[in-house]
């Protein structure tokens, strides 16, 4: 292999890494506001932009919101052209970095109780591992022989 065909290859490889994050990043967040798109309509949530305080409400955002994340590091782990739990993990870190700012903006804007965003925020980590781990288990991929970009 040539220095620039192994450029070439470490360019596409980087490619599909930030792809795979940017794509489950996209796909949550499309799943995310449509289903809550679909509940405002139906009336189970308060219009747009008024705060929603029944935990029940809440619990429902946080549970779909918890099965997206994890379909959404499944999607990475998939994309990834090696190692899928090191790039679901970094998509969590990003995530985590995102869900801060979300508790900080909905206590300052008295959004709803504090405890939804920072649940939300806590379980960039899990659903991270869990969607990385039922990728791994249920492919021919180990993550300890996916550690290296193919060459």
């Amino acid at each position: 292999m040539t220095s620039a065909t192994s450029a070439g290859a470490r360019k596409s490889t980087a490619w599909k890494s930030i792809w795979s994050i940017f794509a489950s990043f996209i796909l949550v967040f499309v799943l995310s506001l449509g289903t809550d798109q679909i509940l405002h309509m139906l009336d189970v949530y308060p219009p747009w932009k008024k705060p929603m305080y029944d935990p029940k409400l809440n619990a429902l955002a946080l549970s779909y919101r918890i099965l997206f994340d994890t379909l959404g590091s499944y999607v990475t782990a998939r994309l990834a052209p090696y190692a899928p739990m090191r790039h679901a993990m970094i998509g969590a870190a990003i995530g985590f970095v995102l869900s801060l700012a979300g508790v900080i903006v909905s206590v300052k804007g008295n959004m709803g109780p504090v405890w939804y965003p920072i649940a939300l925020a806590l379980s960039t980590l899990l659903t991270a591992w869990l969607g990385a781990s039922l990728f791994i288990r249920n492919s021919n991929v180990a993550e300890t022989d996916a550690l290296q970009p193919a060459h």
